[in-house]
């Protein structure tokens, strides 16, 4: 990759000698609220081709961190969607087992009540 990196760079270097040497003649530049003494036409092309090149990499790196933070929250959510499911779930099972837990001891504590009243009334027969 770095070699590939390398390679690209002699060539824009390359590229940029080329258009300074081929367009020689000298321009003045009005900048709107300032003016630019006269310049290289090459050099000033070459300055805005770097120039846009470098707002452009800024521009790609923001949008692509942008984009990856859109993804991961929208990955969150939908693990958060799936925790609460669980969690929900495991709250229906408690008290399922807290129910049924108190059917139980509601259960054990009338039944020997009962008995003694039936072994009361028979007694008194």
């Amino acid at each position: 990759m770095s070699l590939f990196i390398i390679i690209l760079l002699v060539l824009f270097f390359g590229y940029a000698i080329a258009l300074v040497l081929a367009n020689n003649s000298e321009i003045a530049v009005n900048l709107l609220f300032s003016q630019v003494p006269t310049t290289n036409l090459g050099l000033l092309l070459v300055l805005t081709i770097a120039l846009g090149v470098f707002i452009g990499i800024l521009l790609s790196v923001l949008l692509f961190r942008v984009l990856q933070n859109k993804l991961q929250i929208r990955r969150l959510y939908k693990e958060k969607a799936e925790l609460q499911a669980k969690l929900d779930e495991a709250n229906v099972v408690i008290e399922h087992s807290r129910q049924s837990h108190v059917l139980a001891n509601e259960t054990k504590i009338t039944s020997p009540k009962t008995i003694t009243t039936i072994e009361t009334d028979t007694h008194s027969l």
